[in-house]
C-alpha cells in the first residue's frame, strides 16, 4: 500500500494567472490509474511537492465530477508557492491527498445555505458552490458573501456574475479599500446579513477566511439565532504532514489537517475565543 506521505507525479495542463500574486493550476496525474483512482471532497486539500524545495498544503476548487483535471488556486507567499508560480504547462511536480474533512454537503441538503468567504479564503468554498449549482434541486436558497482587503484582490469575477445569474442565487461582494472604480459595497462582510433572507432555523452556514473575521460572522449567526452545530469553518494553519503527526497544525486538541480543515463552530467555540490559538 503507498503511504500517504509519498507524492504521486503530476503534470501542469493548464494554468492561468489570477491577480499579479496569484495563479490557478490544473493539474492531471501522469498515471491514468492513479487519475481514474482519485477521489475527494469540497473542502478537502493536496499536499503539492516540488522535489528539492518542499511543499504546501492547497484547497481544491475542482468539482468532484469533473474527474478529468485537479484544479488548485494559489497565492504567492513564500518560496515554494513563488516557484509553483514558474510552472508551465507540460511541467510536473508531486501531489499527495486529498487530506482532511470537507464541507457537509449531504448534511445540507434540504436547507438555506449562506456561504461567506474573505480575501483568498474563497478557494476553499469554490468547489461547494459548484457542486451545489451542479445539483440545485437538493438545496434551498444560497447566499454567497465575498469580502477582501483591497478590490483589486477580488479574483473570480466571472464566476461571481455566473453565479449570480442562477435562480435563487444571491452574490454580495464587498471590499474594505474600494478604487475609483469598484462597483460593490464597502466595510465588513456582516453589513449584508440583515438584508439576506434565511431560515435561521433551517439553514448552513459556511466560513472560510480571515479568523477575526470568522469570529464576526459567527456573533452574527448567533444573534441571528443560528445553532452552532449548523456553523461549519474552514480553518488555516501551518500544516507540514498532513496527517496528524507532526503537530504544528494543532488547535486545542484537533489537528487541522487531520480532523478539519472544516469544523463546526460548536467543536472549536472554546478556542476561537482565545486570539493567538
Amino acid at each position: 500500500m503507498t503511504s500517504p506521505l509519498v507524492p504521486h507525479e503530476a503534470e501542469v495542463v493548464g494554468r492561468r494567472d489570477e491577480t499579479t500574486d496569484m495563479f490557478s493550476l490544473q493539474l492531471r496525474f501522469t498515471d491514468p490509474e492513479v487519475q481514474a483512482a482519485y477521489r475527494f471532497t469540497m473542502g478537502q486539500f493536496n499536499m503539492l511537492c516540488l522535489p528539492g524545495m518542499g511543499e504546501v498544503p492547497i484547497s481544491i476548487v475542482s468539482d468532484p465530477d469533473e474527474r478529468a483535471m485537479i484544479d488548485h488556486t494559489i497565492r504567492k507567499v513564500g518560496s515554494v508557492t513563488r516557484n509553483l508560480g514558474r510552472l508551465e504547462v507540460g511541467d510536473r511536480l508531486g501531489l499527495r491527498g486529498p487530506y482532511g474533512r470537507g464541507w457537509p454537503t449531504e448534511e445540507a441538503e434540504g436547507t438555506d445555505l449562506v456561504i461567506v468567504t474573505g480575501g483568498l479564503g474563497c478557494a476553499p468554498s469554490v468547489s461547494l458552490i459548484e457542486y451545489v449549482l451542479h445539483r440545485r434541486g437538493r438545496y434551498g436558497r444560497m447566499h454567497i458573501i465575498q469580502g477582501v482587503k483591497h478590490s483589486n484582490d477580488l479574483i473570480w469575477r466571472d464566476r461571481y456574475a455566473a453565479w449570480r445569474r442562477h435562480p435563487d442565487v444571491e452574490v454580495y461582494l464587498t471590499a474594505d479599500t474600494g478604487d475609483t472604480f469598484w462597483p460593490w459595497q464597502t466595510g465588513p462582510v456582516t453589513q449584508f446579513f440583515e438584508r439576506i433572507d434565511f431560515d435561521s432555523a433551517r439553514c448552513s452556514v459556511f466560513i472560510c477566511g480571515p479568523e477575526g473575521m470568522m469570529r464576526a460572522v459567527i456573533k452574527a449567526m448567533r444573534e441571528r439565532e443560528v445553532p452552532e452545530e449548523r456553523i461549519w469553518l474552514s480553518m488555516e494553519r501551518n500544516m507540514h504532514c498532513a496527517i496528524g503527526s507532526c503537530g504544528r497544525c494543532q488547535l486545542g486538541p484537533k489537528f487541522v489537517c487531520r480532523d478539519g480543515p472544516v469544523f463546526t463552530c460548536r467543536e472549536l467555540a472554546p478556542y476561537l475565543s482565545h486570539r493567538g490559538v
